[in-house]
């Protein structure tokens, strides 16, 4: 079974970037759609971006769209969000999931496999 680990969150100022990777075990990620979600409290996860099999096809949420970049490394099992320009607004808990169909990947519900989630805080 594939156990996701997220990583590189922290407190950054508005404006900065971050980097959040996400570490699979126990299976290989390149034959899984790849996605990250955030989550505040009280809200529903919301989706941020998912990225193909092979890397090639890419999708994000409106609000993120030209400041954050997902990509993998099928090689090192490893999936990326690289965020630029953050906002306030983009504070939140943030999740990599895997194992979505390709037409299904922004629907939280569609994800087989969770990591157990980074926190973001973005200042003002």
């Amino acid at each position: 079974q594939v156990q996701l680990v997220e990583s590189g969150g922290g407190l950054v100022q508005a404006g900065g970037s971050l980097r959040l990777s996400c570490a699979a075990s126990g299976g290989t990620i390149s034959s899984e759609i790849m996605g990250w979600f955030r989550q505040v409290p009280g809200k529903e996860r919301e989706f941020v971006a998912a990225i193909s099999r092979s890397g090639s096809n890419t999708d994000y949420t409106d609000s993120v769209k030209g400041r954050f970049t997902i990509s993998r490394d099928n090689a090192k099992n490893t999936e990326y969000l690289q965020m630029n320009s953050l906002k306030p607004e983009d504070t939140a808990v943030y999740y990599c999931a895997a194992g979505a169909a390709e037409m299904l990947w922004r629907r939280a519900k569609q994800y087989a496999y969770w990591g157990q989630g980074t926190q973001v805080t973005v200042s003002s």
